[in-house]
């Protein structure tokens, strides 16, 4: 059955591998596509999603619930947070219409920048580098001395999705404790994970808090001042989920008294972070540009992603990484 695709996922000049792909791999359908800034908001870019079949990019979520005719959702981010939301949510339910993210795109890069964090931070790389930078001195036995094996240490993973199952099994090589809190358990995981509602029971014993909660109401500052608090001291937090999860001004406030000995964050509420942003400034605090996800054939991951998931959907399979 030939299907009407339609795609604002952006090709730039350096992609065009990515769009061939993309073209040969729909062939046998129609695709229509838009740029990314035409999310279906107005005009030729909503009419068409409103007769579409399929939608592949990051559409409009009000033009997704207008639409009668998408059966089919693909996003091109591992984030879905506009769309999880009841409005949308009840709307996909009612018509049957599913919903995947590329969750399995971001999976590995994410997981490979937490860890060249933290294996810095161990290692008092930020300060070396900051050495070289500025006084250009030899501090070999300060920085010997404060150098840190992982080994041992406990990390504690907010949330439990495609991303953190992937930096398990990159720091399970590094003998660390690993466990984790989701809002339901499986019981499949490979390493301890329980219920996200006894979490101030375990922020005491953690070197590392690494969040990666999605933005919603339940998650709107989850880390505060009084879960900071909870903190063993020293511990170290870091941030690839969303900027909104965390509470800014407290981890200013905690970084300052030692509370939290450092924070990495590679997304920030709002972005881009504004140049005048105390953030900027604050020692020990540590600032990617939402990169983490970012790598060299990101379009072309994505489309391969899409093209699997669309061979499952014409065969009527489970998709890959189905989120609604």
């Amino acid at each position: 059955m030939k299907l009407r695709i339609w795609c604002n996922n952006d090709f730039g000049p350096n992609d065009q591998l990515a769009l061939k792909l993309l073209q040969e791999g729909t062939a046998s359908h129609q695709l229509i596509r838009f740029a990314d800034t035409d999310g279906g908001l107005a005009g030729e870019p909503r009419q068409a999603l409103a007769n579409s079949d399929v939608a592949f990019g990051y559409p409009d979520p009000q033009a997704i619930i207008e639409s009668q005719t998408v059966r089919w959702v693909q996003l091109n981010s591992a984030g879905y947070t506009n769309y999880d939301v009841e409005s949308v949510k009840s709307a996909l339910r009612a018509r049957g219409t599913l919903m995947s993210n590329s969750s399995a795109v971001y999976d590995e890069p994410c997981a490979q920048h937490l860890l060249a964090m933290m294996m810095s931070l161990a290692r008092k790389l930020p300060r070396a580098l900051d050495n070289q930078r500025d006084q250009q001195s030899w501090p070999m036995q300060e920085l010997r001395a404060h150098s840190q094996l992982l080994n041992g240490q406990t990390v504690l993973l907010l949330g439990f999705g495609s991303i953190a199952r992937r930096v398990v099994e990159l720091l399970q090589p590094l003998h660390l404790n690993l466990l984790a809190v989701r809002r339901r358990v499986a019981g499949e995981e490979p390493i301890p994970v329980i219920e996200v509602s006894r979490i101030d029971e375990l922020l005491p014993a953690a070197d590392h808090v690494v969040n990666i909660l999605p933005a919603n109401n339940e998650t709107h500052h989850f880390l505060d001042a009084e879960r900071f608090a909870k903190f063993k001291a020293g511990a170290i937090v870091y941030n690839i989920g969303r900027g909104l999860t965390l509470d800014q001004e407290a981890l200013i406030r905690a970084l300052a008294s030692g509370r939290v000995s450092a924070a990495y964050l590679d997304v920030t509420d709002p972005e881009p972070l504004p140049s005048d942003h105390p953030l900027w400034t604050t020692p020990n605090c540590f600032i990617t540009p939402h990169t983490a996800g970012g790598h060299d054939n990101e379009k072309e991951r994505q489309v391969n992603h899409f093209l699997s998931n669309l061979r499952r959907f014409e065969n009527r399979e489970a998709l890959i990484n189905r989120v609604l």
